[in-house]
């Protein structure tokens, strides 16, 4: 599998890009997972939903399937954060795993900016970092585009890929 990130700051544009080169990506015919990596709590289960109480009596991992879906959750229950590679490691193989976040992993990635939020460049300090994806103009040592230039940006990632 293909690894590349999108990383970048709060609310630097990191989920709408992703979202936009996923739909982009796969209706060129490559297939695509994604890893998002989350800095705080979040649950994907319900209060009250069977697979919310099997995990709150202590299970260390629930696996919720139906027809149409399957969902592992997984308890850390105190263990260290897995590493990225080792969450890769669990996906199904694709041609491509889109990563969104992981911003200090050493895969490739392109950093989305917004002038907005006043945050520094990770860029100039990271060479995992190929690109920019901005809203305004940067002159820096390394390809700039648009925020909402999806398809140069996809095209970018393909190639460096090589797919």
């Amino acid at each position: 599998m293909r690894i590349y990130g999108v990383a970048g700051w709060k609310n630097a544009g990191k989920t709408g890009l992703m979202e936009r080169l996923v739909s982009e990506i796969t209706s060129r015919g490559v297939t695509v997972s994604t890893v998002k990596h989350a800095h705080h709590n979040f649950d994907v289960d319900q209060d009250g939903k069977d697979s919310y109480r099997h995990r709150n009596a202590g299970a260390k991992e629930v696996l919720l399937a139906s027809r149409t879906r399957f969902a592992l959750m997984h308890e850390m229950r105190g263990d260290e954060e897995p590493p990225l590679s080792e969450l890769l490691a669990r996906l199904s193989p694709v041609d491509l795993v889109l990563v969104e976040g992981y911003k200090r992993d050493q895969h490739p990635k392109i950093e989305a900016h917004r002038s907005a939020t006043g945050n520094p460049l990770i860029a100039p300090d990271d060479p995992t970092v190929r690109a920019i994806a901005s809203d305004v103009p940067l002159d820096l040592d390394r390809r700039v585009f648009d925020l909402n230039d999806t398809t140069s940006i996809a095209d970018f990632v393909l190639s460096e890929v090589g797919l």
